[in-house]
């Protein structure tokens, strides 16, 4: 065989969580090794150091629940298993998805402010549409704070008094008189 066998895998580690706590990562490690002696039909298997970092870096009670490794047949007759680096790769593209997207918003702004500005003369020349008009999907700004005469109460509500045991509900009144009378029935007997 020249030429070698590359494969990539997502390796499903739950099992893992059926033996003790104190075990796991070490049968994670003999379960990734079984699996790729099943799918690739050799015995020997070496699983590189990033691999076993994935695996114990969250301790040995608590290793991942899925792992995505590259499986190559090497010429010298074993399996390496290695950190399979292409998912680093798709995250960059949805980065760069997501940097175009953020740029586009930006051109969409003005537009959005031009059609917040033709919004705000209609309410103050003239009273609100009828319900039965087409709303607006933009939000409607808020009236400044001069054209109100009345100056706004301040926006932290009064703390409530403490509650006075003359406060306290007929119901519990009630509770509080049945037991006095039980206490007092008890203690003549």
């Amino acid at each position: 065989m020249s030429q070698d066998v590359e494969r990539v895998y997502t390796v499903n580690l739950g099992k893992v969580l059926l033996s003790p706590d104190n075990q796991r990562a070490k049968r994670a490690v003999n379960m990734i090794k079984e699996f790729a002696r099943h799918h690739l039909k050799i015995e020997q298997v070496k699983l590189e150091e990033d691999v076993s970092h994935l695996l114990w870096a969250r301790g040995i009670k608590h290793p991942p629940r899925k792992i995505r490794v590259r499986m190559t047949k090497t010429d010298e007759g074993y399996v390496l298993v290695s950190k399979y680096e292409g998912e680093e790769e798709s995250i960059e593209k949805e980065e760069e998805k997501t940097e175009s997207q953020k740029v586009e918003p930006s051109k969409v702004e003005p537009e959005k402010e031009e059609q917040s500005l033709k919004v705000e003369p209609k309410p103050a020349a003239k009273p609100e549409p009828e319900p039965a008009a087409k709303p607006e999907p933009v939000a409607k700004p808020e009236p400044k704070p001069a054209a109100k005469p009345e100056p706004k109460p301040a926006a932290k509500p009064k703390p409530k008094p403490a509650a006075k045991p003359d406060d306290v509900p007929e119901f519990f009144k009630k509770k509080d008189e049945e037991i006095k009378k039980k206490s007092k029935s008890k203690s003549k007997e």
